[in-house]
């Protein structure tokens, strides 16, 4: 039984380490820094709605054996070329904010240089080496190491942090104003807890752990697997909210947009606060929430990619894994080696960008798992379909008041 439960685990602690990032670390530290549990009521509705979009992912391919990006093609190749477009637009982006977070970390905790190009590419070619050594077993296996020392380490920092506490907790719920504050919402709206494309590299996901363990994944095992990991998301975002409220709100500091220089305050404002005990409990959260981000996307972007060309050109192309995750590589490379000054903007650009995409991803995946694509017994209820409708309008709504606030 305890076997059976622990090799049903895979996809769903995938998404977790995809989403448990720049999102949680950044966006949520940030979210608690500024405005202490004032935006709670953000981070709760955003889970809450966006959790229909991304379930359909594994619930899809568990049900048909087959990719999102082939439910893509038949509700209309115009839907795949689309996203096609999209995520070729935003991939060397999201890579690049990951990267220069997790190196600005790794240059913290580990010293040896402060040059943040030599260490993302150092970081990249770790990730590519486990990617061609391991392949999906490994990156499955790996997770599950990652996500429990990511999530010891951020409940030991979070209890340290409320033993340490004086002060009383203010839990009055805050609407932002302003320009600069909305483009904030927003950007933390955008990848909290995830971009909704993850929902596409779930359904990857879940049909290539299939092929490794000679097994199918029912959808009933597969939405079971998906909850653990996005339940996992919601807790550690709430409690890197926590952190940044228990430990930086009115601490009168400011955070840089530059990666290295935000990793140093981020570690020392924790540790200033908490005791340099609880350096090695932060240290590890915080690099093990990006290096797992960093590792998910290297592969989940060129395995998209991979297979979409495949769909829109009907035959074989050099254009396969291994070449979207060098041409990857690459790309993010340029990319940090321009705007390596600027990590905040990276962030905030890619953050946006998947908000404002995001109603894209939710109204085709609906329209996928409540057509004819979808067996009718593995359709979502009446109720998940009445959250899908309210989280469409809640993705559009934001989409369009931050548009007109600009």
């Amino acid at each position: 039984m305890k076997k059976t439960f622990l090799n049903s685990l895979g996809p769903g602690l995938l998404f977790a380490g995809a989403a448990i990032g720049v999102s949680h670390l950044v966006q949520s530290t940030k979210a608690g820094a500024e405005f202490g549990f004032g935006l709670l009521w953000a981070l709760l509705l955003v889970n809450l709605f966006k959790y229909p979009f991304f379930q359909f992912g594994p619930r899809y391919a568990a049900a048909t054996g087959e990719t999102l990006l082939d439910g893509y093609k038949k509700l209309g190749k115009g839907v795949l070329a689309t996203y096609y477009i999209l995520n070729f637009a935003t991939m060397f982006t999201i890579q690049a904010a990951v990267t220069i977070v997790t190196a600005g970390l790794a240059s913290q905790l580990f010293g040896i240089t402060n040059n943040l190009v030599l260490w993302s590419v150092t970081i990249t070619i770790i990730s590519i080496l486990l990617l061609c050594i391991g392949k999906y077993k490994l990156l499955d296996h790996l997770m599950k190491y990652i996500i429990l020392i990511l999530t010891v380490s951020t409940v030991v920092a979070v209890g340290i942090a409320l033993f340490s506490n004086t002060e009383g907790f203010d839990f009055r719920q805050v609407l932002p104003s302003g320009t600069i504050e909305i483009t904030f919402l927003i950007a933390f709206l955008g990848w909290m807890p995830a971009p909704l494309d993850i929902s596409i590299w779930h359904s990857l996901w879940t049909i290539e752990k299939n092929k490794t363990t000679l097994t199918k994944t029912s959808p009933k095992q597969a939405i079971f697997d998906f909850n653990i990991g996005y339940l996992g998301t919601l807790f550690l975002g709430i409690c890197f909210v926590m952190l940044g409220a228990l430990v930086m709100y009115n601490s009168g500091e400011t955070f840089s947009d530059k990666g290295a220089v935000f990793a140093s305050q981020l570690i020392k404002l924790y540790t200033n606060n908490l005791g340099e005990f609880s350096t090695l409990f932060i240290g590890a959260a915080a690099f093990t929430t990006m290096f797992s981000t960093t590792l998910t996307t290297l592969d989940a972007s060129p395995r998209a990619m991979e297979k979409a060309t495949h769909l829109l050109f009907k035959k074989e192309t050099p254009f396969n894994y291994w070449f979207w995750m060098f041409f990857l590589a690459i790309g993010t490379f340029c990319i940090l080696y321009f705007f390596m000054k600027d990590m905040g903007f990276l962030v905030k650009i890619a953050t946006i960008l998947s908000f404002l995409i995001a109603p894209f991803y939710a109204v085709f995946n609906y329209l996928l798992i409540t057509g004819k694509h979808t067996p009718k017994e593995h359709q979502p209820s009446v109720y998940l379909k009445i959250m899908s409708w309210l989280g469409i309008l809640f993705l559009i709504g934001f989409s369009g008041w931050y548009l007109v606030n600009l």
